[in-house]
């Protein structure tokens, strides 16, 4: 039962980042049903400069607390993503509104491994360790182990996915956001600036993405160049599981995931008589995706993703 608790621990750790990044695609999805397969880097690119802007102070000689360096790191690393996220839409999805969907597909997933070539570039192709400057004190729930850090991640998710749900149902901009949505054309008759929600809509999610980069990085003390390209196709698992288009749906989907694949790590050895160890565990996610796909391709919660494909 410790071991069990543990990793229900794990998973919600996990799964809380998940959701948060599944956000950023499921927002794209259900305004243009296209798939960001750049948002990866945008988390990485979040973790990235955030280290930088700290190290840099540090370097400096300011003394603050780590809660305030890693906030200072953050006024950077959102604005940065932002522009980021405004950059990729403008520059590689608004030429191809409206073409075949194949093209901006294989432009996201070529801008990827752009933006990963640029991380290279600029950090390097080592892994860099975040600052030792955040409390990592472990606290005891009922035999299992949780870090005060962990629990900070896991009330900041839910309170950022909470917030969002209520901006999109309650704001205007979340009503022109449905609007655009279900229909753009008929939205834009009735005054909406589809162009700008959209833009809006990259934005917001890769504000989120560069959260979500800062709690990765955090939670495993480092970061690299390829980080975003393995927990973005993870996330966009949570995403389908969900129900992709699903603001709800993803949120569900990540947590889901992080609990399934954390459960799978550490039982895999013993369902596998050992063959398999934890450091397997990415086949859990990948294989969630495959049968999701082929036994509720719609989602947890979902529209049918055959409309919108």
């Amino acid at each position: 039962m410790d071991i069990f608790l543990q990793q229900i621990l794990n998973g919600l750790v996990l799964g809380s980042i998940y959701a948060l990044i599944a956000l950023g695609y499921t927002m794209v999805y259900g305004i243009m049903g296209l798939i960001n397969f750049a948002h990866g880097e945008v988390v990485m690119f979040g973790a990235m400069v955030t280290i930088t802007v700290i190290t840099t102070l540090m370097g400096m000689g300011i003394n603050l607390p780590g809660p305030a360096l890693v906030l200072i790191g953050l006024l950077v690393a959102i604005p940065a993503c932002m522009l980021l996220g405004f950059t990729i839409e403008r520059v590689a999805y608004r030429p191809l509104r409206g073409k075949q969907r194949l093209a901006p597909l294989i432009t996201a997933i070529g801008l990827s491994i752009v933006l990963q070539q640029v991380a290279i570039l600029i950090w390097g192709r080592n892994y860099i360790p975040f600052p030792q400057i955040l409390d990592h004190d472990v606290v005891t729930i009922f035999g299992a182990s949780i870090t005060k850090l962990q629990i900070v991640i896991i009330a900041l998710c839910l309170a950022i996915m909470a917030g969002l749900l209520l901006m999109v149902e309650k704001t205007k901009l979340g009503r022109a956001m449905r609007a655009t949505s279900q229909n753009p054309a008929v939205a834009g008759l009735m005054g909406v600036n589809v162009n700008t929600i959209i833009s809006a809509t990259f934005v917001i999610g890769s504000g989120l993405g560069a959260i979500a980069g800062v709690m990765v990085a955090t939670n495993y003390e480092q970061a690299h160049y390829y980080m975003g390209f393995m927990i973005g196709l993870k996330a966009f698992t949570a995403a389908v599981l969900g129900g992709i288009g699903n603001l709800g749906g993803a949120v569900a989907g990540g947590i889901l995931l992080g609990i399934i694949e954390s459960l799978g790590a550490g039982y895999i050895g013993t369902l596998t008589g050992g063959f398999l160890g934890s450091n397997y565990q990415d086949i859990i996610a990948f294989m969630v995706l495959i049968l999701v796909l082929i036994f509720r391709p719609s989602g947890l919660l979902g529209e049918k993703m055959a409309d919108r494909a």
